[in-house]
């Protein structure tokens, strides 16, 4: 197979037109220099360089001439490139940069859309219009290397075929051969360089920085810097080395002329000069459509289940953040936690399961967090993302391996006479999970080996799937499908991988030539191979495009991680033409994951914004810059700055956006009933504004006026005995009162607060570095950026506020009961520790103790038998609702059609009281039907009579939020739910009375009768 690629995608053109205008106005030239050396008397390893650039001075030093060489020149000054940066960000819709603060530029594509081909067409497109010959392409792994090395090869007859046979050279750097960079300094043709950052960046190991003859005496750092070349950095984010900035350091020692960025997860954004970010992918349809099938453990409640999410040293006190089983109500739920050091699980989860079950030691550091749980009989400790007393794991990951090979045949079927072949990838936690090795060195499957070819073996089975086998020896057919890509040991041993030092590095590559080389041999039909195992060998440089499926039997990990491991199969498939084809119908990501649907494309979502700086429903002054116009004499231009935020305070100024941009629901409707209208002076760009603000704006369920209709109530039903006998046992009025302890509800503030948040000193970062002076200057290297320690610190100067007047403030108590609860808390010295948060802290315990006092308190009384909801106010007040938001033609209900408040809880509760035999009557109560409250009005949901046996009549007010648990509800929202159960509990007098409960299903009003 040939991979075809596409000369003519528009994006791609466009993001390659961005970075080569930059230097518009630079002219083609070429700067000579010469590489000298001094005697080796005087030179005592010291290496002389002129960029100065010609032949007769170099004599003139009296230096001995070694060879000719090439090198960048720039001839632009900062000016004329901040004015050609700002030219191609408006053009691209980007935030203009106010001045050039560096030389890097920054180009943002989405995983799958071509970064790669982009940035390698870039270095002709540079060549052809200004000249420079020196690129040097900075990769984080040896798997992108490979990657990058493997595209050049494939491409070079195309880039030949559209540059007019442009002569160009490229080679992996190898410092075993570094006759290379020799030779990339003095040739005059294009020369490419791939490296990883970690075969630049350790000076006092790595043979750039040292003399060697292979480079005619000099270093080869020297070499390249004499070149200025143009730095290509491929995932900056891996890069640039964190905190410390060990890459970004290497990199500057490289003397670029400039700095291209890539990648789809930029951390520094620096100078952006076109961004084709994941929304602007997936609405042109320009990588696959993601999908998740997601296998979420529920009721699996019987051990001590404990789950490390993260550990964080942030403002407060060192803290983790763990899933468990906690008891609410009647029910067991899982949730996440914040812990501390020696928190009782017990208590937290109200479960005897968890007794003798504690928090311990809890490590914070970037890449080593670790949690101790204290269990009976020892400890155990967790990682990020592993548990103790789940399920048994390998039976899930059994279950999620026959998901992913069930999703993938079904897409075989459907895509093998399309000429497409279908490929799945497994990321496992462990290489020995997959493959391992006895005594004599001989490979042994491991579970998910075996697992495997026990799943494939019953799929086969299937009567959906035989078409598939006909004539397919299943004896070998299962261990021919799967293999593993993992890094390989001087012994030929499958090891995990790492790329930290060069012995982890040579592993790794042995592993990555196999993969990159054999990319198009793996989309071909005569390989059978079609399920693929890696540790974190994919995570990034692993492009095949016929992925379909991924599962992950480890966790995702950091957002990052888990944007770049969906990554690996966002990529448009290819037939066994090589030709790419377009179409959610055929280009399809399945994501087998152990999380809800729901909450995957939460994450997904959270993690474009973090990672692409995307800000979904934010305006931008910038925002309609790019819009295109036509000047007074006929030539095309763009609308400008100052035009786009003419526009932008026109949305301000009519409530449109707030002040940061934020759409508001007044725009979204505006758009929708075509009421939107620009200012005269911008009038005539009212159609491209309004194009550009309903993207930004997004969908809103925005009610449509013609499905407003009116909702008749259904006679029969309301004067029917059994709606009469359910009627009068709600309809009556009451009065209420509130009865509480004043010296009760001081002790419970007080007790409140004791039991609150703990509250922290204020804390100082404590790190190491070392100094070396040398001839180069001082330079400072942190001896370990995990070692780095924190201490608090004693705020010694600071001044006391007046918490009394403060909490009077925020409480409302007077300051004779402040005082009592202030003295009774036993927190004061955490008022003078953290002032501001102590305050914040206690009004807040206050309130919340305040609120649940009235609650706790309260009487309701029935007024008389005079004062009631009469029945005629169904057919006397108006009932109206939208055709979307209603269960219409209901014939159990008192209205023709059952109007509710959204399409969850509510919608199904009242399918189920319609299917349900035993319900003979119901109400969706009116608005006008209000319980009164300390806290304003309460309107109970549901009326409903349920027939038990045919004999026994029972009635029920039901309240259906979306928990049954009260401490899963607001404060207000709760406290007006019990108001509402002491209102309905003052009526219930007499034989048979109507009972109050919560529920969320049919199931939970059943178990009450």
């Amino acid at each position: 197979m040939k991979l075809h690629f596409e000369p003519d995608l528009d994006y791609q053109k466009r993001a390659i037109e961005s970075v080569a205008d930059l230097f518009r106005g630079q002219e083609i030239n070429r700067t000579e220099f010469t590489v000298t050396r001094r005697p080796m008397a005087d030179r005592a390893g010291q290496t002389s360089l002129d960029l100065g650039g010609f032949l007769g001075a170099q004599g003139e030093l009296g230096l001995v001439e070694s060879e000719l060489g090439i090198g960048n020149r720039l001839t632009l000054l900062d000016d004329e490139i901040i004015a050609n940066l700002t030219d191609i960000q408006l053009r691209n819709g980007l935030a203009p940069s106010t001045a050039l603060t560096s030389g890097d530029f920054t180009v943002e594509m989405e995983t799958g859309t071509g970064k790669t081909y982009v940035y390698l067409r870039t270095i002709f497109e540079l060549n052809k219009r200004y000249g420079f010959t020196k690129f040097v392409i900075v990769v984080p792994s040896v798997a992108i290397k490979e990657g990058v090395y493997k595209t050049l090869q494939i491409t070079e007859e195309h880039f030949k075929g559209l540059y007019s046979g442009q002569p160009f050279d490229y080679f992996l750097y190898d410092s075993a051969k570094l006759g290379q960079v020799r030779n990339f300094a003095t040739s005059p043709n294009i020369q490419i360089m791939v490296v990883t950052v970690g075969a630049i960046n350790k000076k006092d190991v790595n043979n750039l920085y040292k003399d060697s003859e292979k480079t005619g005496g000099e270093r080869p750092i020297d070499l390249i810097r004499a070149t200025r070349p143009i730095l290509i950095v491929d995932e900056p984010q891996s890069v640039d080395g964190g905190l410390s900035g060990a890459g970004k350091n290497a990199l500057g020692e490289m003397n670029p002329l400039c700095t291209l960025r890539y990648s789809a997860t930029h951390v520094d954004k620096h100078h952006m000069v076109f961004r084709l970010d994941a929304v602007d992918a997936y609405e042109r349809k320009l990588v696959k459509q993601i999908e998740v099938a997601s296998m979420v453990v529920e009721d699996a409640h019987n051990k001590a289940y404990v789950r490390f999410v993260s550990a964080s040293n942030g403002k407060g006190p060192v803290t983790a953040r763990i899933e468990i089983d906690v008891q609410e109500g009647k029910q067991v739920r899982r949730k996440e936690v914040v812990v501390q050091d020696g928190d009782d699980l017990q208590e937290l989860t109200k479960r005897a399961v968890y007794a003798d079950c504690r928090i311990g030691e809890i490590r914070t550091a970037k890449d080593n967090q670790l949690l101790e749980v204290k269990l009976p009989g020892g400890e155990t400790f967790l990682q990020p993302g592993q548990a103790v007393g789940d399920v048994d794991a390998d039976a899930m990951k059994r279950l999620m391996i026959r998901r992913t090979i069930q999703e993938h045949l079904e897409k075989e079927k459907r895509l093998a006479p399309l000429g497409i072949k279908v490929l799945s990838l497994f990321f496992i936690d462990a290489v020995e999970h997959y493959r391992s090795y006895d005594n004599a060195g001989n490979p042994v499957k491991g579970k998910y080996a075996r697992i495997f070819e026990e799943e494939y073996r019953r799929a086969a089975k299937l009567p959906e799937f035989s078409s598939l086998f006909k004539e397919v020896d299943l004896t070998s057919e299962p261990e021919d499908v799967h293999d593993g890509y993992f890094s390989i040991d001087k012994a030929r041993r499958w090891t995990d991988t790492a790329d930290n030092n060069q012995a982890a590095r040579d592993n790794a590559e042995r592993a990555y030539s196999l993969i990159m080389k054999d990319k198009e041999k793996l989309l071909s039909f005569e390989t059978k191979l079609k399920f693929i195992f890696s540790h974190s060998a994919l995570k990034e440089g692993w492009d095949n495009p016929n992925v379909f499926q991924i599962c992950a039997l480890r966790e995702m990990g950091t957002e990052r991680e888990r944007r770049q491991t969906i990554g690996r199969g966002l990529r448009l498939c290819v037939n066994q033409n090589g030709e790419r084809l377009r179409g959610f119908e055929i280009n399809t990501l399945t994501v087998v994951a152990t999380e809800s649907y729901e909450e995957f494309a939460e994450n997904l979502q959270k993690e474009i914004e973090k990672d692409t700086g995307i800000k979904f429903g934010i305006v931008e002054k910038h925002q309609f810059a790019a819009i295109p116009v036509v000047k007074a004499d006929g030539s095309p231009a763009m609308l400008g700055f100052e035009e786009s935020a003419a526009i932008f305070e026109h949305l301000k100024s009519q409530g449109f956006v707030d002040p940061k941009g934020k759409v508001q629901d007044t725009l979204r409707v505006a758009l929708k009933d075509g009421t939107f209208a620009l200012p005269a002076a911008l009038e005539a760009h009212l159609a491209s504004v309004r194009e550009m603000l309903k993207k930004v704006a997004g969908k809103l369920d925005i009610k449509n006026a013609d499905e407003r209709v009116i909702v008749k109530t259904r006679r029969a039903i309301l004067e029917s005995a059994e709606f009469q006998a359910l009627w009068d046992r709600i309809k009556h009025k009451t009065t209420y009162r509130v009865y509480f302890d004043n010296e009760k509800l001081i002790a419970d503030c007080a007790k409140a607060i004791g039991n609150g948040p703990a509250i922290s000193k204020a804390r100082v970062r404590i790190r190491k570095a070392d100094l070396s002076i040398g001839q180069g200057g001082v330079e400072a290297k942190e001896r370990d950026q995990n070692s780095g320690t924190i201490v608090t610190i004693e705020e010694g100067d600071i001044v006391l506020p007046d918490v009394l007047t403060d909490l009077q403030d925020r409480t409302q108590l007077t300051r004779k009961s402040l005082v009592q609860i202030l003295t009774e808390c036993g927190r004061l010295h955490d008022f003078k520790r953290n002032p501001q948060a102590f305050i914040e802290m206690a009004g807040e315990v206050i309130n919340r103790t305040k609120r649940l006092a009235l609650v706790d308190g309260i009487k309701f009384q029935k007024i008389g038998d005079e004062h009631y909801y009469a029945q005629e106010l169904f057919e006397q007040e108006e009932l109206t609702g939208y055709l979307r938001n209603m269960l219409k033609d209901a014939t159990k209900s008192v209205f023709e059609h059952v109007v509710y408040d959204s399409g969850g809880v509510e919608r199904t509760f009242a399918e189920q009281l319609e299917k349900n035999e035993s319900v003979k009557v119901y109400a969706k109560l009116p608005a006008w039907f209000k319980v009164p409250t300390p806290l304003g009005t309460y309107n109970p949901d549901w009326a409903v009579l349920v027939e038990v046996s045919g004999e026994e009549r029972l009635y029920f007010v039901v309240e259906t939020k979306g928990s049954l648990f009260t401490d899963d509800l607001r404060d207000n929202e709760a406290a007006k739910i019990a108001c509402g159960e002491a209102h309905f509990k003052a009526l219930a007098t007499g034989a048979n009375p109507a009972r109050y409960i919560r529920a969320t299903k049919i199931d939970d009003l059943m178990k009450h009768c």
